[in-house]
């Protein structure tokens, strides 16, 4: 069992290579690599894409890494590979992101990657820390997870997405923010898993284990 974390130069990678690896080794799911050869994306068995910083930059070095990007799109599109995006690599998966300018997403899962407004006006945006996650679903990454565990996020946009099912958890941040999607073989985290303390371990641990 390969797992291969993508690595197309869109954010600091040490400490999610740490903490995949620390629970690839807990439940037993084989070897996971950080990755930016296409042969290696197109025969990992499960594939996780994280990103740091802007959409439109992040798509543009996603695009740009054609090798990677294909080989992933195939992984997904045709053979059914399970799929974890994280943090900007979750808001890759929208049919557009409006952070700066209009810019096409992966369009996996339809909707639109839009900033945060909270009702709130004393809310601080970026929606920065720790929030509790209220489930909508009982997908599997889901297991031992309950509404109200925390998890770490660091972001001023989030995804609005189009099919209510599709969203599998938000927060309350003045509003209602989009937390996990889903559908199929994919599924995204706006939160950053591996700096989520137990709560984050146990559902890179279940995805890593996850058999869709």
């Amino acid at each position: 069992m390969l797992t291969a974390i993508i690595d197309y130069e869109s954010g600091n990678l040490h400490s999610a290579e740490k903490a995949f690896q620390r629970m690839a080794r807990e439940v037993d799911a084989g070897e996971v690599v950080v990755t930016s050869d296409a042969d290696v994306v197109a025969r990992a068995d499960r594939l996780v894409l994280p990103g740091d910083g802007a959409f439109p930059a992040c798509a543009a070095e996603l695009r740009g890494h054609k090798g990677i990007y294909d080989a992933m799109v195939e992984a997904v599109e045709q053979k059914g590979r399970p799929f974890l995006g994280i943090c900007v690599g979750m808001q890759l998966m929208a049919t557009k992101g409006h952070e700066y300018c209009e810019t096409d997403g992966l369009d996996w899962i339809a909707g639109d990657v839009v900033r945060i407004e909270p009702s709130d006006k004393a809310l601080k945006v970026p929606h920065m820390g720790w929030n509790d996650l209220v489930l909508e679903s009982d997908h599997p990454v889901f297991s031992g997870v309950n509404s109200g565990d925390h998890t770490y996020f660091v972001h001023s946009y989030h995804f609005r997405v189009k099919n209510p099912a599709e969203r599998l958890a938000y927060v309350d941040y003045g509003q209602e923010v989009t937390a996990v999607i889903g559908r199929d073989t994919m599924v995204g985290m706006q939160f950053h898993p591996e700096k989520s303390q137990d709560v984050g371990l146990r559902m890179i641990g279940n995805f890593l284990n996850w058999a869709p």
